[in-house]
């Protein structure tokens, strides 16, 4: 009697021990496709003290606008998968989903046990129930879904309504107080498709509990008994209506679903149901990203046969479920389809079809089709009796067979060049397939590669403004800066909603040390994803090496705000704090022993730091000790300038040129300001081009050069060259410049130049020795 006992114990422990084995090579799998902008750049998921504010704003579930759905219990065990690995241990990140997933198939032995003793009471139940279970444990489509980390909003919403299916059924308390339904809110704040657990419940409740037929809906005698259904049906309708308002209310309006023709969608999707079920058979032609498309219209013949299909699994359903002993076949095909409901209806999805969509609609086919055998072997026990150990042999091996398929689909999901390697094999014509692969290749300095998978995937996508990104980057690496540049504005113009399109460019621009360009398009980032991390890292260094430390504090500061160990902005953070209380101490020490050239000093100080109204209010201090200094009025004319408040910079350069007439920097301060006064920052250079001497436009060149503006400090250059084509210290200038953008053939050219005019400049010949260098090296 013991050794019977143990025997279901037994098998279900196998199961769990299979599953683990089947997964064991899974849990360092690499993050892919929509785990970048919800993980690994979402800075909200890297501190548990956000947990409260991913229920009240959904833009922290990604970075990407477009992406930003309201799937607050999704969000918030990626941050506890972050706080258990310390970081980015994909063993943590992967090891929840799989936990919820081998719940899960302890809920669903509950839940099948149930539905089957109802049905037909037999011995044999609760090893068919086993047998269904394990059967989705190792199938390979359920894999696609657990080893796509952000796909975890299917395996918990799935989860948590079979869950609350368990209570329902089991227990009467549950039932009363209606705390089966506490799941199905935690379920839809995972993703909305747990609302189809009320017109599942429905059918529940009419077949199991009500002992009626989909015929039954139908008479008139059985009117009272379905109003009765609907009755005790409608608190969960409710929850669900309620919390489907509710979802809807917190995505932000910048959320998309992808797709396009609601119309050609939903004629598209019968075919894909059929595919669905084919799948569950023949699972083997999984991919992560297929190249299914719409179709043009009912008379293609793929909707004729995904049409006759729907209407034979109709059929199927209204005839099992006229005898008690069947409606659990009945009752998994109403769940395959009102599972598939919220992605194979009128909302058109990006995608027309994708794999881990099968996960809930699974768990309802299966149990169908395992009761449909083990009901024709229980209707004949002596069949069975004789042919035993083949049936379970069978049984064995092709559970053996699915989890050896499932193994190896987890070997495809390994890294991101063996997924989009699979893709470009399965699904030839997705062309964002063609450009992840070229991803893969790009990351590994397989240029050549990568450029011939990029071009192919123009074809297919040419306003796709992540291919534009990703084509700018490569031609970046292979030298073609122009071609980058034009692809990474392409980016911007196609996707002005997408922060990868500013934060990739700036990174360009930052690299040529063309800050002045990229903090804007960092700053129209941050302000579509507060949370791109990678925009808020490359920000502060360009506010630290422009020595913008006011600047650098403040966004260090709420940077810290969202993450609180982010080593990167604790550095900067303290490092800002440490040059703004110098320079506080400085002034303190100042006043004690106050004189007009350090109060000046000080003035520059603040003006290297680009905090302009510091460094004129220290400049009017150094004033009121020395009416008649020169050096500080001018000093205020520049930060005005950079303030672009030219009208005000105006008097005081004028007060500067009349203290000392021959302060050239005056004079070209002036010059710009007079020029640029009342213009648009475009006709600035327009503006003083007739009124500066060669000389002059080359002190302007060193004012652009010592304030990092390396392509304003070349054009004056070129425009004192104008003027004196035999410049040699124009053309050293040019060379400097160059040599700080790392165009260094441009440097060469410009310094080979200024040579021949003077062989004997050595600072030229310096910077030229620079530019070989760095060409070389």
């Amino acid at each position: 009697m013991k050794k019977s006992l143990d025997l279901p114990k037994l098998y279900f422990v196998l199961v769990i021990v299979a599953t683990c084995i089947v997964y064991s090579n899974h849990f360092y799998n690499a993050f892919h496709f929509d785990d970048s902008h919800t993980i690994e750049t979402n800075l909200y998921i890297r501190s548990l003290k956000n947990i409260p504010m991913f229920f009240k704003d959904a833009t922290t579930f990604s970075t990407l606008p477009a992406n930003q759905a309201y799937r607050p219990v999704v969000t918030t065990s990626l941050a506890i998968d972050y706080w258990l690995g310390n970081g980015y241990n994909l063993f943590y990140f992967h090891l929840l989903t799989f936990i919820f997933y081998l719940l899960q198939g302890v809920l669903m032995l509950f839940f099948f046990r149930k539905i089957f003793d109802i049905a037909y009471k037999h011995t044999w139940n609760y090893y068919i129930a086993l047998i269904a279970v394990a059967w989705y444990l190792v199938h390979p489509a359920m894999a696609e879904t657990v080893n796509y980390i952000i796909a975890r909003s299917d395996t918990q919403s799935t989860f948590f309504v079979i869950l609350a299916f368990v209570l329902y059924a089991y227990s009467s308390f549950c039932r009363k107080t209606f705390l089966y339904l506490l799941p199905i809110v935690l379920g839809t704040l995972a993703k909305p498709t747990s609302v189809m657990f009320a017109p599942i419940l429905f059918f529940y409740i009419a077949f199991f509990e009500k002992n009626m037929s989909i015929a039954d809906f139908f008479k008139k005698s059985q009117f009272k008994q379905t109003l009765n259904i609907v009755l005790k049906v409608l608190p969960a309708l409710v929850v669900c209506a309620l919390l489907y308002l509710w979802v809807d209310k917190f995505t932000p309006k910048t959320w998309e679903a992808g797709g396009n023709s609601p119309w050609l969608y939903l004629i598209t999707q019968p075919f894909v149901i059929t595919y669905y079920f084919g799948t569950l058979f023949l699972p083997i032609h999984l991919s992560a990203d297929t190249d299914w498309q719409l179709l043009a219209n009912i008379w293609d013949i793929r909707f004729v046969i995904g049409m006759f299909f729907i209407l034979v699994m109709l059929v199927l359903a209204f005839v099992f479920s006229r005898k008690p002993s069947t409606r659990p076949i009945s009752f998994g095909i109403v769940w395959f389809f009102l599972a598939l409901v919220p992605s194979s209806s009128i909302i058109p999805l990006g995608e027309v079809m994708n794999d881990h969509r099968m996960f809930f609609p699974f768990v309802g086919l299966i149990m169908s089709v395992v009761w449909s055998v083990a009901l024709i072997l229980m209707k004949n026990a002596t069949f069975y009796e004789k042919n035993s150990m083949v049936i379970l042999s069978v049984v064995a091996v092709i559970l053996v067979v699915y989890g050896i398929g499932t193994y190896q689909r987890n070997k495809v999901w390994k890294t991101e060049e063996s997924l989009w390697y699979d893709v470009t094999v399965k699904s030839p014509k997705n062309y964002r397939g063609l450009m992840n692969y070229g991803l893969s290749q790009m990351a590994k300095g397989e240029y050549a590669t990568a450029d011939r998978y990029f071009t192919a995937a123009l074809v297919g996508l040419p306003s796709y403004s992540t291919l534009h990104i990703n084509l700018g980057v490569l031609k970046d690496a292979q030298g073609d800066k122009a071609t980058a540049e034009i692809y990474f504005k392409n980016a911007m113009a196609y996707n002005s909603t997408n922060a990868d399109s500013y934060y990739f460019y700036s990174r360009f621009l930052a690299k040529y040390y063309r800050f002045d360009e990229a903090i804007p398009l960092l700053l129209r980032a941050l302000e579509i994803s507060p949370a791109y991390l990678a925009s808020r890292e490359l920000l502060m260094k360009i506010y630290d090496s422009r020595q913008e430390y006011d600047k650098l504090e403040q966004l260090a500061e709420s940077t810290l705000q969202l993450a609180p160990d982010n080593a990167e902005a604790q550095k900067y953070r303290e490092s800002a704090q440490k040059k703004q209380n110098s320079l506080s101490i400085e002034l303190e020490q100042i006043k004690q022993n106050p004189s007009a050239e350090k109060y000046l000093g000080l003035s520059f100080s603040y003006y290297q730091m680009k905090q302009y109204q510091q460094s004129i209010d220290i400049a009017l201090e150094a004033i009121k000790l020395e009416p008649d200094y020169a050096q500080a009025y001018n000093n205020i004319g520049s930060a005005y300038n950079e303030l672009k408040q030219y009208d005000k910079a105006i008097p005081y350069l004028k007060k500067a040129l009349a203290l000392k007439p021959d302060f050239q920097l005056a004079k070209n301060n002036l010059i710009l300001a007079e020029g640029s006064s009342g213009m648009s920052d475009g006709k600035i250079a327009s503006g003083v081009q007739e009124q500066l001497s060669a000389e002059a436009y080359l002190t302007l060149s060193l004012t652009y050069f010592n304030q990092q503006k390396f392509k304003e400090c070349i054009d004056a250059c070129r425009k004192a060259l104008k003027l004196k084509p035999d410049y040699d210290l124009a053309y050293n200038n040019i060379c400097a410049a160059y040599n700080q953008l790392q165009e260094w053939d441009k440097a060469i050219v410009a310094g080979e130049k200024g040579l021949k005019i003077n062989p004997t400049n050595a600072l030229l010949r310096g910077n030229l020795a620079a530019a070989y260098k760095g060409k070389n090296k």
